[in-house]
């Protein structure tokens, strides 16, 4: 059972979207409040790694990720790494290309933060990206046809052999993620 459950949202996202919110709350009226962990991640891939990296040493114990858009990205390097479950939500597959065109000016969703997407930024992506699954038994993906930013059939490929919903329509926040909550905290805190 996961002691830790680590939600990682995505690019210019934060521990105030939807589906962070959404699962905090759903974790919370199971009983299982105290083990949600969404930090907001720093633009840098490298920086956002590191304070994962610093919350998972800080919390020993089993753990299990949830990873959104670029978290479902960074979600895959620490899950192979930690050898722990993730539940990866329309995830960024090659992120290194996914986001080359974002490079320049952004502010966060939520927080208003402007920060600058770099050429280094999309170096970081490239150094954890994860060229084959070792477990994929550990990795559940959620994908909808409908996402408009990401191309839902390179995450098909990318995750074969690991568990996989795909849902027709929807659009990149995952539409369905209220239905899914359940099912969702049920698979990271198995085992």
């Amino acid at each position: 059972m996961s002691d830790t459950l680590l939600y990682l949202h995505g690019f210019t996202s934060g521990p105030q979207s939807r589906k962070a919110q959404a699962l905090k709350e759903r974790m919370a009226a199971t009983g299982r409040g105290d083990a949600f962990v969404c930090p907001q991640l720093p633009p840098s891939p490298a920086a956002a790694i590191a304070l994962a990296e610093e919350i998972i040493a800080a919390r020993p114990g089993p753990l299990a990720l949830v990873g959104s858009s670029l978290g479902g990205y960074y979600a895959t390097h620490l899950a192979e790494r930690h050898g722990c479950r993730a539940v990866l939500v329309n995830p960024a597959v090659v992120a290194h290309i996914q986001l080359a065109d974002y490079v320049g000016p952004h502010r966060n969703l939520y927080s208003g933060e402007e920060f600058e997407f770099t050429p280094a930024h999309i170096e970081e992506l490239r150094a954890i990206e994860v060229p084959a699954l070792s477990r994929p038994e550990n990795f559940w993906v959620l994908l909808e046809t409908g996402d408009e930013t990401l191309d839902y059939r390179q995450a098909v490929a990318r995750y074969r052999g690991a568990r996989q919903t795909v849902l027709a329509g929807g659009d990149h926040s995952f539409t369905r993620w209220d239905a899914c909550l359940d099912a969702v905290i049920d698979f990271a805190f198995e085992g």
